[in-house]
């Protein structure tokens, strides 16, 4: 992905003029192309659209005083619902905007970068006051929408790069390197790795890159690992590990992306005898409850995943009155040595 530069006016949004003016073209023709009406000839509807996705220009549907009076919406956007921590993020959002009178309108990407780009438009579209999106990693034609929205735009879940505005969350690199050091002081050094799909959600990918570096630097090595190629659950989990054992007997010590698919790993433990952490440590991430109601507490990273959606509609309502907000809101996590590892 390409590093975003910082949004340079967070009040001003592109207007139908930057578009004629990139395009080269008048203000009646980039509205005829936009909505589609009147007879405009090949090369110009191209030459709009193209100014459209440069300027990251967004039609307004709310018309007139309606539009220039605002609105009581926050636009947010998630990557999954299945997956228990995006909830708890929109508790803390939704319970720190709704006491001020604003709503939030939801929207999920399934991880997919371009269904984001669509779900961004589409919200921006009706003028939000602020818009909600989730992670620091985004297409180019997302970035230049969120940029030129000129709304307070924060990027919730992850602060390992450079928000467009503000971002909340916690570093990813940073867990993976502490889960990776408690591992190596509890002595285990043949490492394996169950997660899912990787090349969607970026911020396990973070994890587990920083991860695989700790245990390099300290002396471990990686003898194995499994993707799924598939959402996150502790089904997931358990296959995966019954998976990776089949091809690799000898690892002492397994990471798992998140928590629900190292339950399912201890699961599979239960099942065939596996002493866990006697034979086999396991640990995770997110700190979920169901993990530490276990029999043996796993071993994992907490994440405040309530207390950052509270921060990011702290920092939207700041904004709103004018005060100044931090670009990068550091919530940090907590290891819990648990008994898994």
């Amino acid at each position: 992905m390409a590093k975003k530069p910082r949004r340079a006016n967070a009040g001003t949004a592109v207007t139908l003029t930057d578009v004629a003016r990139e395009a080269g073209v008048s203000e009646i023709t980039v509205s005829r192309v936009i909505r589609a009406k009147g007879s405009i000839g090949e090369k110009t509807r191209e030459l709009v659209e193209a100014a459209v996705r440069k300027v990251g220009y967004v039609p307004n549907r709310i018309a007139g005083s309606l539009a220039s009076a605002g609105s009581d919406l926050i636009g947010v956007i998630i990557p999954s619902l299945t997956n228990t921590v995006f909830p708890d993020v929109l508790r803390g959002l939704d319970d720190t905007l709704a006491r001020r009178g604003y709503r939030t309108v939801l929207s999920v990407t399934g991880y997919q970068p371009e269904v984001e780009a669509h779900l961004v438009a589409a919200l921006l579209a009706w003028r939000p006051e602020a818009l909600v999106v989730t992670g620091l990693e985004h297409q180019l034609d997302t970035v230049a929408m969120l940029r030129a929205a000129g709304i307070t735009i924060v990027e919730v879940m992850d602060i390992d790069g450079e928000p467009i505005d503000i971002a909340v969350g916690m570093s990813h690199a940073r867990a993976g390197r502490e889960m990776a050091a408690h591992l190596l002081r509890r002595g285990y050094r043949r490492f394996g790795f169950v997660g899912h799909d990787l090349d969607h959600d970026l911020r396990a990918r973070k994890r587990h890159a920083a991860f695989l570096a700790t245990v390099a630097e300290g002396g471990g090595r990686l003898v194995g690992e499994c993707i799924i190629e598939q959402a996150s659950s502790v089904r997931a989990g358990r296959s995966g590990l019954a998976e990776l054992l089949g091809r690799h007997s000898d690892i002492d010590a397994v990471y798992f992306s998140n928590d629900d698919m190292a339950i399912g790993g201890v699961f599979h433990c239960l099942a065939h005898g596996i002493a866990v952490p006697g034979q086999l440590a396991i640990a995770g991430f997110n700190g979920l409850d169901l993990g530490q109601q276990l029999p043996q507490p796993l071993t994992t990273v907490r994440t405040h995943r309530f207390r950052i959606g509270q921060l990011a509609g702290e920092a939207i309502l700041a904004r709103l009155a004018g005060k100044k907000v931090e670009s990068t809101v550091d919530v940090a996590c907590d290891l819990l040595t648990g008994a898994t590892a």
